[in-house]
């Protein structure tokens, strides 16, 4: 018997999501653990009129990938992931992994590597994006693997999902919930428009930066799901001060405990970690992109209040910020271009605050204005 959590978040993320429509062609990637959604999302997409392509990776491919593969192997774009983010009208990706684990032993330099490889593709989906013709999105279907991370078993970690998507039985319309947090965020998107300095103070910060003409997005559910946050690209030389990132640092299965950056005209020109300091160092050399911020967030999806090692809920925490290293968000005046896109994340809700040109804006976790 199907989950009916499964159907109704299928269908959140068809109707509201990416308002599939007659004709659009979706592609929709996968691991085999997340069948039971890629099935819904079918059913939904054919009922939308429109024309969905699974793109399923096998567990442990990527792996053998950048472990055997050769140079030529490792420099070689996927073709069917290019031809559907070069030509699509929307992209449905769900992480579905078994083993989160699987890519910690690959070597820096063949994993370095092979970012850049994919480092077309993602500017060709924030390209697009940015410009309304490519609908994105990412959410996730629980695995045991994720479970573990969680530190819950599955059924508890299946509930914690589908209750921050809000789909779950306390929510008799999605669809309404969503469009309620798409209001009540854009009246604080619209109160950051139009300003210049922005201070954001605290025990695990001090910085300064810019969001002069940038623009601030409000993100309720059109690019994730879950979603719950408001965020800009900060002017690219801006950034000067420090930050220490109060939860581990994940990426692509890899953690980094206790980093801490110091920044100048924009630029991280120190950096270093508790734990796994190596690859965090790996990953700013990239390339030069990698050391800038793309960008510059606060969660707010207060139905998230506990870290579960993975960035798709644990940046919407309710009461902290996250900044990005490498690739901004061209619709938000960012034009930072990288190979790298990763979320880091600080608390705020002991004694945080931003100031917005002299004007206090949020104190100890929550918006004051």
């Amino acid at each position: 018997m199907s989950d009916p959590r499964v159907v109704k978040l299928a269908r959140l993320m068809v109707a509201y999501s990416t308002r599939i429509g007659k004709g659009d062609r979706v592609a929709i990637e996968a691991q085999p653990a997340a069948e039971p959604l890629v099935m819904a999302l079918y059913e939904s997409i054919l009922e939308a009129g429109g024309h969905p392509h699974v793109l399923i990776t096998l567990p442990g491919e990527e792996e053998m990938l950048l472990k055997r593969g050769s140079e030529a192997q490792l420099d070689f774009v996927p073709i069917f992931r290019k031809l559907a983010y070069d030509t699509f009208e929307s992209r449905i990706r769900i992480y579905s992994e078994m083993n989160t684990r699987s890519l910690t032993q690959v070597g820096l330099d063949r994993y370095a590597r092979y970012h850049k490889t994919l480092n077309p593709i993602l500017q060709t989906q924030l390209d697009r994006g940015a410009r309304g013709e490519f609908r994105w999105l990412t959410t996730l279907y629980p695995t045991t693997g994720y479970a573990q991370d969680a530190e819950m078993s599955l059924p508890e970690y299946e509930d914690f999902v589908y209750k921050a998507c809000h789909v779950d039985e306390g929510t008799a319309d999605p669809i309404a919930y969503w469009e309620g947090v798409r209001s009540e965020q854009e009246r604080i998107v619209k109160a950051f428009q139009g300003h210049d300095r922005v201070v954001v103070r605290g025990s695990n910060c001090d910085l300064t930066l810019s969001i002069k003409e940038r623009v601030f997005i409000n993100a309720c559910g059109d690019h994730n799901m879950p979603d719950g946050e408001v965020f800009t690209g900060p002017v690219e030389d801006s950034v000067n001060g420090w930050i220490r990132f109060t939860y581990p640092a994940v990426y692509q299965g890899s953690y980094v405990e206790g980093v801490e950056l110091t920044l100048r005209d924009g630029r991280v020109v120190q950096a270093k970690a508790a734990k796994n300091e190596p690859f965090l160092l790996k990953m700013l050399d990239v390339d030069p992109g990698a050391r800038y911020l793309g960008e510059f967030a606060i969660g707010n999806n207060f139905g998230v209040q506990r870290h579960t090692r993975n960035i798709l809920f644990d940046e919407k925490i309710g009461g902290s910020i996250h900044l990005a290293l490498g690739s901004g968000y061209p619709e938000t005046g960012n034009m930072n271009k990288s190979a790298l896109h990763w979320d880091m994340i600080a608390d705020m809700k002991s004694d945080g605050e931003i100031l917005v040109d002299g004007t206090l804006f949020y104190k100890n976790g929550a918006f004051r204005i």
